[in-house]
């Protein structure tokens, strides 16, 4: 399991209406290879808002048609919920990953 992976999670919560629903893992490296149970992840749509907390993500990820991380809505899951691989963001989405989750948690410069 790497920073930037996405996974697709079977029951992610009893608030989400849907059955599954993919994630990508933010945590750090170090975080995710300790024997800490959990990870911070951020939920993927099919909406996309334009949100500068949003990042466009599709095919070339691994999954089946456009959708969106959604940094606004980061969430920890167990490891062990983190097993259906989906693909992975390249650097350069990493890149844009960090902008937006700086942008959501107000880390200013």
């Amino acid at each position: 399991m790497n920073r930037g992976d996405l996974y697709r999670v079977s029951h992610p919560s009893s608030s989400d209406p849907k059955k599954s629903r993919v994630f990508v893992v933010i945590s750090r490296q170090i975080l995710i290879e300790s024997k800490f149970s959990t990870v911070i992840c951020a939920p993927v749509y099919t909406r996309y808002d334009g949100l500068s907390t949003q990042l466009p993500v599709g095919v070339t990820e691994g999954l089946k048609h456009d959708s969106s991380i959604h940094c606004d809505e980061l969430v920890s899951l167990p490891k062990n919920k983190l097993t259906n691989f989906i693909g992975s963001l390249s650097e350069e989405k990493l890149l844009e990953l960090n902008e937006a989750l700086r942008i959501a948690l107000e880390i200013l410069d």
